[in-house]
């Protein structure tokens, strides 16, 4: 699996500042057609990086590496691609600058049309964060974008979703190690209370009540709920806080009309759309519902909403944890592909 860094040099951001010297990492799987039109786009969720997608890729599946070229960028503030922890001053820690989902399509759109010479894009798609990305990517380069996947995201962060991330982030930044982004040492409690929270969110009230967490969990032993919140910390604590910031607030952003092309017009954005669409929430996903899906799907020219029956709420678009639901999204993004 190739893995790239593309230099940006400096990087014009829709909040009017400029990110000097951003880099954008990602890795690719598979090679480019002659056509130049077989590429992939798959970006990554929240506190997702490159190599956690790969476990959606593989010869066979939907997105096969013998058939597709497949770009795996990830999302600004993730670590690896430009974010607080490897920014110098003066942009680095909580001075690190806003970065929307469109500062990130500008990005990924630079890097596959002047790294990598890709024309056309067969699919692009991703899960949670990453969904934000597809609808942003569809709607700004409809002439480019022949499908679109969106897997547990929306088109827009709704204000219910935003006031969930807010908790997050006071949770985090409780802590006063976290001495206002300038901490010698990560903030373990606010890190602690920022996962506990999540972990109530990111899986559904059957889910808990069925006992879901207990026994294995992503291939952990886990006997009781605090060695649940134990692993769930461990993921997130793997993080430095300040980058966790950073791509809460890009999802906290999150609007695809927020465009100078669609003038805030979240409608006209969607209108705007032209690929072949699939929206697929899953139906006890506690952000992302269904219902606001289905308000997006009506606004698309050529979009189909289809529910993930699931329990694992917005696990349930991992790629990574329930097989039943990983089936799922495999076969109906091979239907999409196979689609003209």
């Amino acid at each position: 699996m190739p893995e790239g860094l593309f230099e940006l040099r400096d990087l014009p951001l829709q909040s009017g500042g400029v990110l000097p010297r951003a880099r954008l990492a990602y890795a690719t799987h598979g090679s480019l057609a002659a056509g130049r039109d077989n590429a992939i786009v798959f970006p990554t969720a929240y506190a997702g990086r490159h190599f956690d997608n790969a476990m959606a890729i593989g010869p066979g599946r939907a997105l096969d590496p013998e058939r597709y070229f497949i770009v795996v960028p990830d999302l600004l503030g993730n670590g690896l691609s430009s974010s607080p922890s490897t920014t110098p001053p003066p942009y680095d820690r909580a001075r690190f600058p806003l970065t929307t989902i469109y500062d990130n399509v500008a990005a990924q759109h630079r890097l596959l049309t002047e790294e990598l010479g890709v024309r056309r894009i067969a699919l692009v798609t991703g899960y949670s964060m990453g969904a934000l990305q597809a609808f942003h990517w569809a709607a700004l380069h409809a002439d480019m974008v022949e499908r679109m996947a969106a897997i547990c995201g929306s088109a827009k962060t709704t204000p219910h979703n935003w006031l969930f991330l807010e908790g997050l982030k006071a949770a985090l930044q409780t802590d006063a190690t976290w001495a206002e982004g300038e901490y010698v040492a990560p903030p373990v409690r606010g890190l602690r209370a920022f996962s506990t929270v999540y972990a109530g969110w990111f899986l559904s009230q059957t889910f808990y009540r069925e006992g879901l967490h207990l026994g294995t969990f992503a291939g952990q032993a886990v006997p009781s709920m605090a060695a649940f919140l134990e692993l769930i910390t461990a993921v997130f604590g793997a993080f430095d806080a300040n980058d966790l910031l950073a791509m809460l607030a890009t999802w906290q952003t999150a609007d695809v009309g927020a465009h100078p092309r669609f003038g805030g017009d979240f409608d006209r954005a969607l209108g705007a759309i032209t690929a072949r669409a699939l929206v697929m929430p899953c139906s006890t996903d506690l952000y992302f519902p269904p219902e606001d899906s289905a308000r997006a799907v009506a606004r698309m020219r050529n979009a189909e909403l289809r529910v993930i029956p699931s329990i694992w709420g917005h696990l349930a678009g991992s790629p990574m944890l329930n097989p039943e639901d990983v089936r799922f999204v495999d076969a109906a993004l091979a239907e999409l592909l196979a689609t003209s």
